[in-house]
């Protein structure tokens, strides 16, 4: 059974094997966090060029030298037993590890999200029907839309002000709590 966790990943280094469209799609996912990466490959899908300023791209096949320093790898080669050697590698050296085409060997996975400013929500079916995944997501999508970015930013606001400016911890839990019942509207009303 998987754990569910958020890593601040910003200062630890990640690196994709693979050049393919698994490999971009893991990569877009990692910078949609702000989060730089490599990227090792001898051959890279061109889609790959519409990154290259965000990416540290090494063209060259698998060799542990690229993965040694790193704390999270992505195994996303069109080669299992490339694949199975960089998941057995990690494991065996205390990295996280995703290897693409073997769930039992990975000891992380990444959940399909939506991600809305500092809102993120995670949905995983633990690989039983990403079809199902997929499908709360879109849900999940309609319903939280790009105006609560907005809206978590002014409740991250106004909780640091009653924090600082309520020391009755059962009346700054209460109008913490009231908070959330506001519409986005109410509380630009109350922030100005």
């Amino acid at each position: 059974m998987l754990y569910p966790i958020n890593l601040e990943i910003k200062d630890l280094e990640v690196t994709i094997i693979g050049g393919g469209d698994v490999a971009y799609r893991k990569c877009k996912n990692f910078l949609a966090f702000d989060k730089r990466v490599k990227v090792v490959s001898n051959k890279l899908i061109d889609k790959f060029d519409e990154l290259k300023d965000k990416i540290e791209i090494i063209e060259d096949i698998y060799k542990e030298d690229y993965i040694r320093n790193s704390f999270i790898v992505v195994a996303a080669t069109n080669n299992r037993e490339i694949n199975k050697n960089i998941g057995i590698y990690c494991r065996n050296n205390g990295k996280l590890v995703n290897v693409v085409d073997d769930i039992e060997l990975s000891n992380y996975t990444v959940p399909s999200y939506v991600k809305r400013g500092d809102l993120l929500i995670s949905i995983s079916t633990g690989g039983n029907s990403p079809s199902l995944s997929a499908k709360i997501k879109k849900e999940l999508e309609v319903k939280y839309d790009d105006s609560y970015k907005e809206y978590i930013e002014i409740l991250g606001i106004m909780r640091k002000q009653i924090i600082n400016n309520t020391e009755d911890i059962v009346i700054r839990k209460k109008k913490l709590n009231e908070l959330v019942n506001l519409s986005i509207d109410e509380l630009k009303l109350i922030i100005k």
